[in-house]
């Protein structure tokens, strides 16, 4: 059916690298591997972050506010991914097409202002400790959940509908993974002027606002670093602040390479490659960051299943 008509088509067509069979195969072991490890990694931090006491800090609240934004992200797309590269069928429905935009971009502008609101809980860990448990109420941080998930609504209500309006061309290929804005832009034959505008607004509200604010508490933070007189203090409080940092740079390199330039700078098969980035890679190595140097889930982890020896010894 014609889009360009006014009548919804029938689908979609995700090509990836459908060019490339034997890519496909290897990127099916590849993507199926972090996804699993996606899974296993997030569900953990969630679980333990709820059942351990000492993990009933406002840092591990948010930690597991983004676990489960990953794990939504990459369940809102992986299996059809998966379905994608495994055979020769790569249609996915209108709807679905519809679904996955969406989810996909209101979970990615969420992030956006949840990592935020993570460097603004360790400024003030690290710039005010002594108030730290006044200010990071459990109450505000509610608060703050509730506008992290608020957001991605609204820029998914904003953007979302103007992209699937778009006059899609006939054959309805689209040339990538995902059915995401730039994705489907490309596949437009009509005037996009207007989703190009709206791209670079929401660019600027979700990806450049949050990061400059970020960058700013990081440098009151390292300000605060650099008065603690012992090395012990000061490397602590690097501990602190590494991790989320490592986070921040992964998620915004990525989003900003795909979401914060013109439609002619995107490179196709480049762009691709990004995506399985982003919508696989990221969320599999953000549980792997939180946790590796990570004294405090580590010993959740040992009382964890030491308590469960226990019983069984019982």
């Amino acid at each position: 059916m014609d889009v360009a008509n006014n009548t919804i088509p029938g689908g979609f067509i995700l090509l990836g690298f459908s060019d490339n069979p034997r890519l496909e195969k290897i990127l099916f072991v590849a993507v199926t591997i972090f996804y699993t490890v996606t899974l296993v990694g997030n569900i953990t931090i969630i679980l333990l972050s709820h059942i351990d006491p000492h993990l009933h800090t406002p840092m591990y609240f948010f930690l597991t506010q983004l676990s489960l934004l990953d794990l939504c992200l990459t369940t809102s797309c992986v299996p059809q991914m998966l379905v994608n590269l495994w055979g020769p069928d790569k249609t996915i429905s209108y709807l679905g097409c519809a679904a996955q935009l969406y989810i996909f971009l209101g979970l990615g502008a969420a992030e956006c202002v949840l990592l935020l609101i993570m460097a603004f809980d360790r400024y003030v860990a690290v710039c005010r400790p002594l108030q730290y448990a006044v200010i990071m109420h459990p109450h505000l941080c509610q608060k703050l959940a509730l506008l992290v998930w608020a957001s991605g609504i609204v820029s998914t209500l904003v953007h979302s509908p103007t992209t699937m309006k778009l006059p899609f061309c006939h054959h309805h290929r689209v040339d990538d993974f995902v059915c995401e804005v730039p994705a489907l832009i490309r596949l437009a034959c009509g005037d996009t002027r207007v989703n190009e505008l709206q791209i670079s607004v929401i660019g600027t509200v979700f990806l450049m606002g949050p990061l400059l604010l970020i960058l700013i508490s990081y440098g009151y933070i390292a300000r605060a670093v650099l008065t603690i007189q012992s090395q012990e203090g000061r490397s602590k409080a690097f501990r602190t602040c590494s991790s989320h940092l490592a986070v921040v740079f992964l998620f915004y390199c990525s989003g900003t390479a795909v979401y914060a330039q013109p439609r002619s700078h995107f490179s196709q098969k480049g762009g691709k490659f990004l995506t399985l980035f982003y919508t696989v890679v990221i969320p599999t190595l953000n549980p792997l960051i939180y946790t590796l140097r990570n004294k405090d889930v580590k010993g959740a982890l040992k009382r964890l299943f030491g308590k469960d020896r226990r019983v069984s010894e019982e």
